[in-house]
């Protein structure tokens, strides 16, 4: 049997998503729980990974299993066994053709980035910090240059292991919510580092260092040399990985800090 799961978790407190030896990682600790209630070894899939300090909201996982369980053990019977900053919101039986990574069709990132004199407290592990004003409205032009398929090489990280560098960004809105400055993305996939490498060059044209037109030219160059630095990993969230609809998983409605944003 294939169980597919959305799980959310609070990054700063793992070590990235994929397994490490010192057991670090949001992959670890739900294969640790998944095991108690399979009583034996549990393998899983994910749809994307994270990096270190990044979140997710609803990560979609599959893995699969002989031991008869009802659904809701994959919900409260794991989240008894999880620490605190991860928790399954949703599990389904699926067909067994389901892949958690390869039957996705797109993925969702949000950033949020405070935009404020002070740096963050209490949201210091949740959110980005930019202290200078940002033009939102020269953002939105910059934005817009990057939508569509393209070649990303300027935007992806040197550790970046994808095949190619081309992906197809559908959608990148930037909106401001008070002290916010909320970054929404959606692509059929992404390079390693490709949201926070975007985010640091939007912030370079807000600020008024570029005008939005270089990073166009930025783009066309492929050379990740003439983009800015990667920005911090505080505030960025997987925020949903979409399927077609004949594979039945829900959405996760969640009233945190990122949907009462949008």
């Amino acid at each position: 049997m294939r169980v597919a799961l959305g799980v959310e978790y609070d990054g700063s407190r793992f070590c990235g998503w994929q397994t490490q030896p010192q057991g670090c990682a949001v992959q670890d600790a739900l294969e640790r729980a998944l095991a108690q209630v399979a009583s034996g070894p549990v393998a899983t899939v994910c749809a994307g990974r994270t990096d270190a300090g990044v979140h997710a909201l609803d990560q979609v996982v599959h893995f699969d299993i002989s031991a008869e369980r009802p659904e809701t053990a994959w919900v409260r019977g794991v989240n008894a066994l999880l620490p605190p900053a991860c928790a399954v919101n949703w599990s389904r039986c699926v067909a067994d053709d389901f892949h958690a990574r390869y039957s996705a069709v797109a993925r969702c990132y949000r950033y949020l980035l405070l935009n404020h004199p002070v740096r963050p407290a209490a949201d210091s592990e949740r959110a980005g910090w930019f202290h200078l004003p940002l033009d939102l409205e020269k953002m939105q032009r910059a934005a817009r240059l990057l939508v569509g398929e393209h070649d990303f090489s300027a935007f992806r990280s040197a550790e970046c292991q994808a095949r190619t560098p081309v992906r197809t960004l559908v959608r990148l809105d930037v909106a401001r919510r008070g002290d916010y400055v909320l970054f929404e993305l959606r692509a059929n996939a992404f390079l390693h580092h490709m949201v926070r490498n975007i985010v640091g060059c939007l912030v370079y044209v807000g600020r008024g260092k570029y005008p939005p037109e270089w990073l166009g030219e930025v783009l066309a160059g492929r050379d990740r040399k003439r983009a800015a630095p990667t920005f911090d990993a505080a505030g960025l969230y997987l925020s949903r990985a979409v399927y077609e609809a004949r594979w039945g998983l829900p959405e996760t409605p969640r009233a945190t800090l990122m949907g009462m944003l949008s």
